[in-house]
C-alpha cells in the first residue's frame, strides 16, 4: 500500500515528522520520557536528545519534566507540545486527503509484490540490469 510521509523541514536542521510526533504522543499517552522510548524501541538517551532537539527548535517547550522523588518523576506535554501534535496531524490528514487519488494510480502501477527467495529471475549475459 502506498504511503505518504510528511516530514516538515522548519530550517537547517530543523525539522519535525513522524517519528518525534509518535514520541510526543507517547509521552503524552505514558507520562514519561523512558517509558515512551522504551514503547517506540529506542534508549532514554535517544528520546531525550529528539526532545531537547524539539525544545531548542521551538521558542516554548514541548514538554515539561518533574524530578523523581517520593511520587517519582515524569513528563508531560506543554499547551505548545500539544498543538504542534494537534497541527501536524491535521497537515498530515489534509495530505493524506489531497494526494488519495494519486498514490492510489503509483500503487496501482507497482508490480505485484514477490515473496524474497521463492522466485529466482535469471539475467543473459550483456542484457540490462
Amino acid at each position: 500500500m502506498a504511503r505518504l510521509t510528511l516530514r516538515v523541514d522548519l530550517g537547517p536542521d530543523r525539522s519535525i515528522g513522524p517519528g518525534k510526533i509518535r514520541l510526543l504522543e507517547a509521552i503524552r499517552d505514558s507520562g514519561s520520557i523512558s517509558e515512551a522510548g522504551r514503547t517506540l524501541g529506542m534508549s532514554y538517551r535517544r528520546a531525550w536528545l529528539l526532545v531537547a532537539d524539539m525544545n531548542d527548535c521551538f521558542r516554548e517547550p514541548v514538554i515539561s519534566t518533574q524530578l523523581g522523588g517520593a511520587k517519582g518523576g515524569g513528563a508531560a506535554l506543554t499547551p505548545f507540545g500539544s498543538e504542534l501534535v494537534d497541527e501536524y496531524r491535521a497537515i498530515e490528514a489534509e495530505a493524506h486527503a489531497a494526494a488519495a487519488v494519486r498514490l492510489e494510480r503509483l500503487q496501482g502501477a507497482c508490480r505485484k509484490a514477490v515473496k524474497r527467495g521463492l522466485v529466482r529471475t535469471s539475467r543473459r549475459q550483456g542484457s540490462a540490469p
